[in-house]
């Protein structure tokens, strides 16, 4: 009866799932699979991470059938693409797919280009350029909604699929519901299940390497290949999030343990951080303005413990972690860009720790001196012996020689107004001031 691999596509596309994708894909031929079947629910992803997938389907030694699904599932973005390369498409009632309109480039809400090159000949307050209507030069979002556009058509026709609609994928971000999508020949067939899938396209004919191949599916035995631990820690390492986290704290235990030689943990601690940190900003699309303003803000704020300059420092440090932390990644996708909470939430730590080393110190400056010359000062001693304005004092279980008013009983007790050397200058405590 042979065997069907199931592997999942499931949530954002990126590094991870290109590298399950691509390890299980590896092994088909070990395994002993006769049919792979990619069940697919994703928002979008990564463009590079898309065309390495399409590309091991593609290069697929076996048939490779694309299902969205279960119900509510949709395949949007780069989940469109993936879809599309597949040998026969297949989704359950209930789903969706298009809406692969590139938006890295753009942002979103940028509308797509028209046949002029995008603003029709229009000039910035919309009116015609010059007078005249006429195309602008191409820029870079043209270049990248044609070659997105030409990647569909491409899959599309490679698949004997509707070029036309897949086309309106991109280019006008449109979307269809599984049951239009079959009508239309973007889909192949309705499932509600991957083994209703199975039992509907035996017997169906697929191209493979230029020849055609007749599929025997009923029967087969279903074989889910779950995500292994390594394409696990991959898909924690290359969250946005966790990558921006793992480099401010590889970059303060660094810091703490230059700062504090010998304490070895944070030095440890800052070493793997900023290392796994490393590994993750060089797999995914980083933005080096926000990379430098993330640096930036890490070194003010180091700079500010350090100097002191009243907290000027200190909050152009915690503004540009915020900022590099919200421009960290360049692409606009679902799943790669760093939460606004978290970025609220560093921000907002790092203005608490400000406020409370700026308290820390506001009440430093109010406590008495316990250290130092004066320390003495408004303490208390005990006339020993005194004749003619000078004398002896106990203070603080000491002898010293003292200076003052021209009488005092012995066993008065004092106050130490001033120091001139080793002789003290005193004062007798005023009585009504209460104190004893």
């Amino acid at each position: 009866a042979g065997r069907a691999l199931v592997f999942t596509i499931e949530g954002p596309i990126g590094p991870a799932t290109a590298d399950y994708i691509h390890r299980g894909f590896g092994r088909l031929v070990e395994e002993g699979a006769d049919l792979v079947v990619l069940r697919i629910d994703t928002p979008g992803g990564l463009d590079a991470s898309m065309r390495e997938i399409v590309r091991d389907i593609l290069a697929s030694p076996v048939p490779v059938a694309g299902w969205v699904g279960p119900a509510g599932a949709r395949a949007a973005s780069a989940g469109a693409y993936i879809l599309m390369a597949t040998h026969i498409a297949a989704m359950a009632p209930g789903t969706a797919v298009g809406a692969a309109t590139p938006v890295a480039l753009g942002g979103p809400g940028t509308p797509p280009p028209d046949g002029n090159g995008g603003d029709g000949g229009k000039g910035k307050d919309g009116g015609d350029a010059g007078g005249e209507e006429g195309p602008r030069r191409p820029g870079l979002m043209d270049k990248a909604l044609e070659d997105a556009a030409a990647y569909m058509r491409s899959l599309a026709r490679l698949r004997g699929r509707n070029v036309e609609w897949a086309e309106r994928f991109v280019r006008e971000a449109k979307s269809l519901s599984a049951e239009e999508a079959v009508e239309l020949g973007v889909a192949d067939l309705p499932a509600p299940s991957i083994e209703e899938l199975l039992a509907a396209i035996d017997g169906r004919r697929v191209k493979m390497d230029g020849r055609e191949v007749v599929l025997g599916t009923a029967g087969m035995a279903v074989v889910a290949v779950e995500p292994d631990w390594r394409t696990r820690l991959l898909a924690i390492l290359t969250n946005p999030n966790v990558a921006y986290l793992l480099l401010l704290i590889g970059i303060y235990g660094i810091v703490l343990e230059f700062y504090s030689p010998g304490l070895t943990g944070p030095g440890l601690v800052g070493a793997i951080s900023l290392l796994l940190a490393l590994y993750a900003l060089a797999i995914l699309p980083v933005s080096y303005v926000g990379l430098a303003l993330v640096l930036l803000g890490a070194a003010l704020l180091v700079a500010e413990l350090f100097i002191g300059s009243f907290g000027v420092l200190g909050v152009a440090g915690i503004v540009s972690l915020a900022a590099g932390g919200l421009l960290l990644f360049e692409e606009d996708v679902p799943g790669f860009a760093v939460s606004l909470w978290l970025v609220t939430g560093v921000a907002g730590g790092g203005g608490a720790l400000l406020l409370a080393a700026g308290w820390m110190v506001a009440k430093s400056r109010l406590r008495r001196v316990e250290i130092g010359p004066e320390r003495i000062v408004h303490a208390r001693a005990t006339v020993l012996s005194w004749h003619e304005g000078e004398g002896e004092v106990r203070f603080e279980g000491e002898v010293w020689q003292a200076r003052g008013p021209r009488e005092l009983a012995l066993g008065t007790e004092v106050e130490v107004v001033g120091r001139e050397g080793l002789v003290l200058e005193v004062r007798p405590v005023a009585r009504e001031e209460g104190r004893p």
